[in-house]
């Protein structure tokens, strides 16, 4: 015959919390790799961004650079149409297909002779009438 018993043993286990006292050393050293840390990350973060406002620099100075050449193609673009347009074969050109105008017939002609300046004393700035 066999009995199976079961037993219960019951152990009064205090589960009191664990107060520990401050380690002024760990603290010290907890404090002091923090410091370290911050200051290397402090650095890397300067150091990357020099080299990303030199990257930024070299990037807006090629950008001007393409800027510059474009506007000096688009202004000698411009300087051989005002050139164009303002050669006396164009002008004329223009005038007759565009503003109808026509010649001056020999009878619409008037002719102006220039007649030369009298010779006034050069201390006599107006004359009086």
């Amino acid at each position: 015959m066999s009995i199976d018993v079961e037993y219960a043993i019951k152990k009064d286990v205090r589960n009191n919390p664990i107060v520990r006292g401050v380690d002024a050393k760990q603290r010290r050293t907890l404090m002091r790799t923090l410091a370290v840390g911050v200051l290397v990350v402090g650095m890397l973060l300067f150091s990357g961004w020099q080299r990303y406002q030199m990257m930024d620099h070299g990037y807006t100075t090629e950008r001007l650079t393409k800027d510059i050449a474009a506007q000096e193609a688009t202004n000698r673009r411009l300087q051989l149409e005002v050139d164009t347009l303002q050669s006396p074969s164009m002008i004329e050109t223009r005038a007759i297909r565009e503003l109808h105008m026509a010649y001056p017939t020999p009878a619409e002609t008037v002719l102006v002779e220039r007649v030369p300046a009298t010779t006034a004393p050069k201390t006599v700035v107006a004359s009086a009438r």
